[in-house]
């Protein structure tokens, strides 16, 4: 098993608690702002497709949810230098290791699933890793999907992954330059899609402002 390297750089940020209001994950920041996850904005105009979905394909939801979990906490284990394990059934653990490539092209972790906010954006949020993928430091946010997608059908990912970076500029003045999205899919095939988050800055700042006026 590859030996990932902790950045020495390491972000070192709190903790936040999280709760729920009015159907919502809401952080609650150190000086006790509360703001809405970021998944809650980027995901608002699709919200109620998603609960009808949910609605009449509960099974397939439920492991959805489960398979996402699971996926991400494989490779937490493995980039912590662990035996990576969940309970998890055989498709994940095939997921886990189409995306092991990738996931060698990992190393200087600066941060692991760390809480991060933005009093500017008003949003919060919990980035999946941040650490130099093939040299560059990136944003990397793992996923998985039933099957192969288009870049233009991932174009929330991005907004998620760009919002991160602009907070962790914000809380440490250090600059994101990249995104990376490592995808695992169910019928046997993983995809890679890179970015610089400056593309997708003014699309996310015109889906912020559609969110705050949605009322």
């Amino acid at each position: 098993m590859i030996i990932y390297e902790q950045n020495k750089a390491q972000i070192k940020l709190p903790a936040l608690r999280v709760i729920e209001k009015d159907s919502k994950r809401i952080y609650v920041t150190p000086e006790g702002n509360e703001y809405p996850s970021v998944t809650t904005v980027i995901g608002w105009k699709k919200r109620e497709f998603f609960a009808e979905w949910r609605r009449k394909h509960p099974e397939e939801s439920r492991y959805a949810l489960q398979r996402g979990n699971d996926f991400h906490t494989l490779i937490e284990h493995y980039m912590q230098n662990e035996v990576p394990s969940v309970h998890s059934d055989d498709r994940t653990q095939k997921m886990f290791d189409l995306i092991k490539p990738e996931l060698h092209k990992i190393n200087n972790i600066v941060a692991q699933e760390v809480a991060l906010w933005s009093d500017v954006m008003k949003l919060a949020g919990r980035v999946d890793c941040i650490a130099e993928y093939d040299g560059k430091l990136s944003i990397v946010d793992f996923k998985t999907s039933k099957k192969m997608k288009d870049e233009y059908e991932i174009e929330d990912y991005f907004l998620q992954a760009t919002c991160y970076a602009i907070m962790v500029e914000e809380r440490t003045g250090v600059e994101i330059p990249n995104i990376v999205i490592l995808m695992a899919c169910e019928d046997g095939s993983s995809l890679v899609f890179q970015q610089s988050p400056k593309k997708y800055i003014k699309k996310l700042m015109e889906t912020i402002r559609l969110y705050n006026l949605r009322d």
